[in-house]
């Protein structure tokens, strides 16, 4: 495979995807954040701050199945080009300032998938899309939800339990240092799932341009780039998506903040196991409904829920539509 960009251009490139990291986690903060702030355990500044260090050094304790996954599980490489690229990170990046204006928790991983499949089917048509890849992908939209839901359901009702006898004071007191513990999990398991993401994106531009010669991996110095600046958009945090995440949905305690941060940590360990791209948000807005209907069904605010629902099914199709509006001017231009 030849080098066929001129490296100022694929410089760009490579700034425009890290650019896209840096507001997933600008986006994204909020699900690190949300429950450890609404609780009041942690201030905003200090929790973005614990939340982004957890988001960094999420390499050291994961693989890179879910990058693979994105690189080569979206749609064929050998499609790919900076056109496509460019396309893609367009159509993801706009939906997510759409939904970070708005205050909408919608998915930054199905942002980005659904701008790979409008740039790349702008190129080639239906028959570039790996339909292993996409159906796993969608089969999570649905699944990391209720599997977050589920999880944290279980854990609220066993903890409830198991403390039924103690005084309140007392649970709140235990939970307030458990949701330190819960926090710095489910922030690893953030970095770890949705930093890969831009490590496929950067990693299929490079393989496609010959950059990495005849096999394709992630290079060392992607991972670190693609971790940091997931982290440093944590730090600067989403306080939009915070509120609806933290309160409108339902009001949490200490003990259902920390339910619903190991439900969802648990989901996301798992499925960045198994190299699949989930939604954080999905995942902890699923449990946060889970610790939520524990308590009573009523607790729930289940038009504020029905509301970020819609937006998860619009993202694909948007995102996929505004890449390969992005794609077609491009063509234009060129």
């Amino acid at each position: 495979m030849d080098v066929g960009l001129a490296l100022p251009l694929l410089v760009a490139l490579i700034v425009v995807a890290l650019a896209f990291d840096f507001l997933n986690g600008l986006h994204d903060a909020a699900n690190s954040i949300a429950t450890i702030v609404s609780t009041r355990v942690l201030r905003p500044q200090y929790a973005v701050a614990w939340a982004a260090f957890f988001n960094f050094i999420a390499f050291l304790f994961f693989g890179l199945h879910v990058a693979e996954t994105i690189g080569r599980g979206i749609v064929n490489t050998a499609i790919v080009d900076p056109q496509v690229i460019f396309g893609a990170l367009m159509g993801a990046i706009s939906w997510n300032l759409i939904t970070w204006y708005f205050g909408i928790p919608s998915s930054s991983s199905h942002a980005l998938i659904g701008g790979l499949l409008g740039a790349g089917v702008a190129k080639g048509g239906v028959g570039v899309i790996v339909w292993d890849g996409v159906i796993k992908t969608t089969l999570a939209i649905a699944g990391s939800p209720m599997t977050g839901f589920i999880l944290a359901l279980i854990l609220m009702l066993a903890v409830t339990w198991i403390f039924v006898r103690s005084t309140p004071f007392g649970v709140d007191r235990l939970f307030r240092y458990l949701q330190f513990v819960s926090a710095s999990f489910y922030s690893l398991g953030h970095g770890g799932n949705d930093a890969q993401k831009t490590m496929g994106i950067i990693a299929v531009l490079l393989y496609s341009q010959g950059y990495l010669g005849g096999s394709f991996y992630v290079p060392f110095w992607v991972v670190l780039a693609c971790q940091a600046m997931m982290g440093l958009g944590t730090l600067f945090g989403g306080w939009r998506i915070v509120k609806t995440m933290g309160s409108k949905i339902t009001r949490l305690t200490p003990m259902q903040g920390f339910c619903a941060e190991t439900g969802g940590a648990i989901t996301l360990f798992t499925a960045t196991w198994f190299g699949i791209p989930v939604s954080t948000t999905h995942t902890i807005t699923g449990a946060i409904i889970g610790v939520g209907a524990a308590k009573r069904l009523s607790a729930v605010r289940w038009s504020v829920a029905k509301s970020i629902v819609y937006a998860w099914i619009i993202t694909i199709p948007v995102s996929a539509a505004i890449a390969a509006a992005c794609y077609f001017a491009v063509g234009l231009l060129g």
